[in-house]
């Protein structure tokens, strides 16, 4: 507002006897009000992010602790003696029919690392487990040392020392670099099946748990066998089902999981679990930090689940080997 229209509104404000208070607003208070409204808009986008981050960090927590309850609850049902039900389950885990197993591991500790709770299942049903350990473990030039550990630690498992064979050949050294010869492993596999008249084979799948090339060979040798229908027709094959990261290291809680998308599986009680991590820990060599941390929390320590292999699948991999 310009002085000349103030001078005449004050002029006729006093000649009508009244007074009128006159108060301008400063342009730089629009402005400014102007400038303020994206920040007001701003806050309020943090202000409800930040709630609704809140809410849905409590939707979490709660899914986590629900979960967790049952795992509980259901690893406690699975060993109550009182539940029928479950009894049935736990015999139909493995081949009830299996007299003579043998386990085909790559390297000393793939025994107690990997395949615990399927030795303990099976010993339990009175099977006799066979050990073919296709390497020595020499790759940190500790050869003789893991013979002994391996020793120690399968006859802590229930595994007898005549039934154990380590392989310390030139084609097939214990390292990630060197190429395993599918006929090569193939031949030991066979070689051993008949002799120990096996009826039921257990490895590695494609994927061999922890992605080592060596484990991986061991499958494709065995599929190979398949393949050709030159495993004996009695000899069942199981291959240990490799997980992803998340479902590997959370122990029991991958229970419900195992039991839903499984057809074979063996679940240690929490004292059996002892007994494999104790065998692991007797590969005093191998026990580096994060080898302690893979006992205490990995599910194979605990749950292993099997797959049987069939002709399809093996044709599948084949072709995509």
């Amino acid at each position: 507002m310009n002085d000349t229209a103030s001078e005449q509104l004050s002029e006729q404000s006093l000649r009508g006897g009244e007074t009128i208070r006159v108060e301008s607003v400063p342009e730089e208070g629009v402005q400014g009000g102007e400038e303020e409204q994206p920040w007001t808009v701003y806050q309020f986008i943090c202000d409800q992010a930040l709630f609704y981050s809140r809410e849905t960090l409590d939707h979490i927590v709660l899914v986590i602790f629900i979960y967790t309850l049952l795992c509980l609850v259901l690893y406690k049902l699975l060993f109550h003696r009182c539940s029928r039900w479950l009894k049935l389950v736990r015999k139909s885990r493995l081949p009830a029919t299996a007299n003579r197993a043998l386990l085909v591991t790559a390297h000393p500790d793939d025994e107690s690392m990997f395949f615990g709770p399927t030795i303990l299942e099976l010993r339990r049903r009175n099977c006799r487990i066979f050990l073919l350990c296709l390497s020595d473990g020499n790759y940190d030039k500790k050869g003789p040392t893991r013979r002994q550990e391996l020793w120690d630690a399968s006859e802590s498992l229930g595994i007898k020392p005549e039934d154990i064979t380590l392989l310390n050949a030139t084609h097939l050294q214990d390292d990630p670099a060197v190429e395993w010869k599918t006929v090569t492993i193939a031949n030991q596999i066979l070689k051993h099946l008949e002799a120990l008249d096996a009826d039921l084979l257990v490895t590695f799948d494609k994927d061999g748990v922890s992605g080592h090339p060596n484990h991986s060979a061991i499958y494709y040798a065995t599929a190979s066998l398949c393949l050709s229908g030159m495993i004996p027709n009695k000899c069942k094959v199981l291959t240990l089902e490799s997980v992803n990261l998340c479902r590997k290291y959370v122990s029991i809680l991958d229970l419900p999981i195992t039991l839903l998308l499984s057809t074979n599986w063996s679940v240690l009680s929490w004292e059996s679990r002892r007994a494999v991590q104790n065998a692991m820990r007797l590969h005093r060599s191998q026990m580096v930090w994060f080898r302690q941390l893979y006992v205490a929390f990995s599910r194979y320590m605990v749950i292993n689940s099997l797959c049987e292999i069939n002709q399809s699948d093996v044709e599948f991999e084949i072709l995509n080997s």
